[in-house]
């Protein structure tokens, strides 16, 4: 199409557009309901205009035209995102949730990674006394159950052990998400890998008699940690499988979709970790058994149930765990 025309097709959209980013700015309540939906949708088409011109068109009035239509509107449409906290509450109550529960089934495939591996070892080394001496030898075995395991908890400062843990558990869980770009696989075996790690433990207790003692020091902080670390593993075979299945998109456009919902959820597991970590430092080593274990169950408690509800609410509402989309329609909402 020759610029000449391109002008007389496209000229009345930009002069929709700068009218009603005029009158928005004058008075952001000034637009109807389908008047604010219109203003997003031109936003959107003449900034993919922008980019047409831009790279079809040597003509820098239009190029300086377009840019300054599309900066105004850019600058209407999110101008009410400057409110950290306003900000913060729709990341928590919508992306972040949204985010979790539209990988779902990614999270189901990752704690089946982590937890499968994890039963089949506790179970077959807690029952095969010939598997577990050959695993791991009977001094070891007995330091662990006696006293390592539960000297662990205390082995440094409340404070100084919490912020080692939440390193730990932000670097597993993070190695979980990136490897994502291995198509999967490399997520896949550090969950694995982690599930062996906690499962011959869990055996050696389970040869000893002393399950109680393992859930008892690994259910106060480990329900929401392990939550955790299966969801940053669920967002990383999200991105895998964009990799194997992208549809009817490109790898890159489907791999840069699922790597933006996973960053939320990333950024969102950090409350996760810390709370985790503070449980881990302060519940587990100074509290009896009942007490902790009712504050680590109540904690992982709220967590599900927070992230079904809003979740699914947010998804009803037609979120999928992208922030712009969370931005763009809280600001459409107002403008």
């Amino acid at each position: 199409m020759d610029l000449d025309r391109y002008l007389t097709v496209h000229r009345a959209e930009w002069n929709r557009l700068g009218d009603l980013t005029g009158r928005l700015r004058r008075s952001p309540r000034s637009l109807g309901r389908a008047e604010q939906d219109e203003f997003v949708a031109l936003h959107h088409r003449v900034s993919a205009q922008l980019s047409f011109v831009r790279e079809f068109y040597d003509d820098p009035g239009l190029v300086s035209e377009l840019n300054g239509l599309v900066a105004g509107s850019n600058a209407v449409l999110y101008r009410r995102t400057s409110s950290t906290r306003t900000a913060l509450g729709r990341f928590f109550s919508i992306t972040f949730p949204a985010a979790v529960w539209h990988i779902r089934v990614a999270v189901g495939a990752a704690a089946a990674a982590l937890f499968t591996p994890w039963a089949i070892l506790a179970i077959w080394l807690g029952t095969n006394e010939r598997a577990l001496s050959l695993a791991i030898d009977d001094a070891t075995r007995n330091a662990l159950v006696e006293q390592d395991f539960e000297n662990y908890y205390s082995s440094a400062a409340a404070e100084e052990f919490a912020v080692r843990v939440l390193v730990n558990n932000i670097q597993v869980s993070f190695l979980a998400y990136a490897l994502g770009i291995t198509f999967g696989i490399g997520t896949l075996f550090i969950l694995a890998f982690n599930g062996v790690n906690v499962g011959t433990t869990h055996g050696v207790f389970i040869a000893a008699g002393a399950q109680g003692t393992f859930f008892g020091l690994i259910v106060p902080h480990g329900l929401l940690e392990l939550s955790a670390v299966v969801i940053a593993g669920g967002a990383g075979l999200s991105m895998g499988w964009a990799l194997v299945r992208p549809g009817d998109r490109t790898r890159a456009k489907a791999f840069g979709t699922e790597g933006r919902r996973s960053v939320a959820i990333i950024v969102g597991l950090m409350l996760a970790f810390v709370v985790a970590g503070l449980i881990e430092g302060f519940v587990t080593p100074g509290l009896p058994l009942w007490p902790r274990i009712s504050v680590g169950v109540s904690v992982w408690a709220a967590f599900v149930v927070y992230v079904v509800v809003f979740g699914r609410r947010a998804e009803l509402a037609g979120f999928t765990g992208l922030i712009a989309e969370t931005e763009e329609r809280a600001a459409a909402a107002v403008v």
